[in-house]
């Protein structure tokens, strides 16, 4: 019995220390998050593979192949003609007008 008790004891404190490591180490992970880009381009799906929409860095559509992209060149695919998505319309925050239009 006193062989079951020592091992119990000595597996709560495993446990409690491993507890403690984890919770220490998450404030690290989250700071190590990459920040969030101020803009992004989802990629097509043919053989070519060019962007099918412009989305704001924040944007909930946006798929999980995402790629971060800057200011001047979402103004190039939005000229190009890749279009804006349309909920959080990249082209009206960029005051971009469609030279088509």
């Amino acid at each position: 019995m006193r062989t079951l008790r020592t091992w119990h004891q000595m597996w709560l404190h495993r446990r409690k220390i491993a507890l403690l490591t984890q919770r220490q180490t998450e404030p690290d992970r989250r700071r190590a998050r990459p920040p969030t880009p101020e803009w992004t381009a989802e990629p097509g799906t043919g053989p070519g593979r060019s962007p099918a929409y412009v989305h704001h860095g924040s944007c909930v559509l946006a798929g999980p192949r995402r790629r971060p992209i800057g200011r001047d060149e979402a103004r190039r695919l939005l000229a190009d003609g890749v279009p804006a998505c349309r909920r959080c319309r990249p082209d009206n925050r960029l005051a971009f007008l469609d030279p088509g239009a």
